[in-house]
């Protein structure tokens, strides 16, 4: 049985997490740690990490990215493998993460859906074929709520089309300033926050006279918490090292 602790266990993916787990019989929750501190039926809440009185297997982390520096400490000093699946992390917070991979095996990615992640699949082939010859946007909505944008999503889906570019194509996230055609190594990112929306995201090549759109939409947190538990599962018991989706579909 695989001990699981999750961060921000208190926020609405930690919960949706706990209930996916309770379902399963490979895994447990032990521990929650959040500032909120509101204790479960099932397991204790703690406010911080190091205030844990059982060593988890595998923490999955769905937290804030303020608390990273806690998080990779903790995984590292008591090799402690990590699922993140927290957003909205600067480039110097993502090298701190390729960094700790080195000492203790990680799970990274922007989104734990398994659609999205073929999405970013689709793209990039799409990209492969279609080449210059069409503009590249994407479009991303989200909840009210959230605090990052584009998200996290967005530029892993853009990340992936621009692999296929040699990493030659801009991202520009706003033109309301901008008075000119638009250029061809441009991919445009836009975000779109309203209501409770859980998470859509388009990818629009557009030619001439014709257009593709690739889409996605995730219709309740279900899809990213499954993953999340899944990703823990898989790298409990692996070797140290950077992890993503496409280890655990065995791409």
């Amino acid at each position: 049985m695989i001990k699981i602790a999750v961060t921000g266990a208190c926020g609405k993916m930690g919960r949706v997490i706990s209930e996916i787990v309770k379902g399963r019989d490979d895994c447990k929750v032990i521990a929650g740690i959040d500032i909120a501190g509101e204790a479960y039926d099932d397991f204790p809440v703690y406010k911080k990490l190091f205030d844990m009185d059982e060593k988890p297997d595998v923490i999955i982390d769905y937290s804030h990215n303020s608390a990273l520096v806690d998080l990779l400490t903790y995984g590292k000093n008591y090799n402690i493998p990590l699922v993140i699946a927290t957003t909205g992390f600067s480039d110097e917070q993502i090298a701190e993460i390729h960094k700790a991979s080195h000492l203790i095996p990680i799970f990274f990615t922007f989104n734990m859906s398994l659609g999205i992640n073929l999405l970013a699949e689709l793209a990039k082939k799409a990209a492969s074929v279609l080449g210059n010859q069409f503009d590249i946007e994407i479009v991303e909505k989200h909840h009210n709520q959230k605090k990052d944008a584009p998200s996290g999503t967005a530029i892993m889906l853009a990340e992936a089309i621009n692999e296929e570019f040699d990493g030659n194509k801009r991202y520009v996230y706003d033109r309301h300033n901008s008075h000119k055609p638009r250029e061809k190594d441009e991919i445009g990112m836009h975000a779109i926050r309203g209501g409770t929306i859980v998470g859509e995201h388009d990818v629009i090549f557009a030619g001439r006279d014709e257009v593709i759109t690739l889409s996605h939409t995730a219709q309740s947190r279900e899809v990213f918490a499954s993953g999340s538990v899944n990703a823990a599962v898989f790298i409990q018991n692996k070797a140290k090292g950077l992890y993503a989706m496409s280890d655990l579909i065995g791409k």
